[in-house]
């Protein structure tokens, strides 16, 4: 395995943990506090994997086809993982989770049918912007769950709310727009 395919698996891996720790204190109703010191670090690590990997792909020439795939196969398990739990403590309205899951099961779509026609496709301006989204939205979401656990008041108030839903919305036009910006680009890759 490549070093860029390492830090990418390495996402793979923290998204289930990171997962974890974030809902077994609303399960169990133990370790609220203690779980911020554990989802911060897990996913500011996991998104720098993202980073790290394209880094090590271009510096060291590692740049693979199956890189390609691997990549946002990742992103999609971290981002969708931490939205799930961002809509179960309420940040993100179930709608807007949806339409992001369907808008990336269509993409996981598109990527295979284009490998039926022997083209991988590489992300793309509006992919890295949808992305950049992502992870400002759920970092910010992410600072709101722990301040609550921590026992600040803030993260009730309306307008901290209202900021997340907008994030919210930012992601799903993104992810939307990304998704048209690809289905263009596929369309000129196979010249249909």
């Amino acid at each position: 395995m490549k070093t860029a395919d390492k830090f990418t698996l390495a996402r793979v891996i923290l998204a289930p943990v990171f997962f974890a720790v974030y809902v077994i204190p609303v399960w169990t109703g133990y370790w609220r506090a203690l779980s911020v010191y554990a989802m911060i670090p897990l996913l500011v690590a996991a998104e720098c994997t993202d980073f790290l990997d394209g880094y090590f792909a271009r510096r060291l020439k590692e740049g693979s086809d199956f890189g390609k795939l691997f990549d946002p196969f990742a992103d999609v398990l971290l981002h969708l993982s931490a939205f799930a739990c961002f809509t179960l403590s309420g940040y993100m309205p179930p709608v807007v989770f949806m339409l992001i899951v369907y808008r990336e099961f269509a993409m996981s779509f598109m990527r295979l049918a284009a490998m039926q026609k022997g083209v991988v496709i590489a992300a793309r301006n509006g992919g890295k912007a949808k992305t950049a989204a992502y992870v400002i939205s759920a970092l910010y979401m992410l600072s709101l769950e722990s301040a609550a656990r921590l026992g600040f008041p803030a993260p009730i108030h309306p307008a901290y709310r209202c900021v997340a839903l907008v994030l919210c919305l930012v992601c799903a036009c993104a992810a939307y727009a990304s998704f048209f910006e690809y289905i263009f680009h596929f369309k000129s890759l196979t010249g249909k």
